[in-house]
């Protein structure tokens, strides 16, 4: 078994979460804390199964969309809840310069399983 952490998608892309944002801020803050359960269900799932990451660590997200209607760096917004479901997991201490080194995102369509897939680059 490869050592990522997969997450099925859709989560929420930074133009819907910009729009939960302006309708208030309360719409905003459900709406971060339901995509960063979201993620943090799945990470606990992959550190059940054994998935580890030396820690500081460079990740790569490789995004499976399923269409090229949403623009890259919309898609890549996502990688927040990610992170902050890597937090509320404890997967990650934190998710500052200590341990995070650097990203990398590549993109694809795959419309049978969209979803995100990360990893040790």
């Amino acid at each position: 078994m490869a050592n990522r952490i997969v997450i099925p998608l859709p989560l929420m892309t930074l133009n819907e979460y910009t729009n939960e944002q302006r309708k208030n801020r309360f719409s905003g803050a459900s709406a971060k804390k339901k995509q960063t359960a979201i993620c943090e269900f799945y990470v606990k799932q992959a550190m059940r199964d054994g998935v580890t990451f030396d820690i500081p660590t460079r990740l790569k997200f490789n995004w499976y969309t399923l269409d090229k209607r949403q623009d890259p760096d919309n898609i890549a917004f996502q990688k927040k809840f990610v992170l902050d479901g890597m937090i509320k997991a404890k997967f990650l201490e934190n998710d500052g310069w200590k341990q995070i080194l650097g990203f990398s995102d590549y993109f694809d369509v795959d419309k049978e399983n969209p979803r995100v897939e990360i990893e040790v680059e």
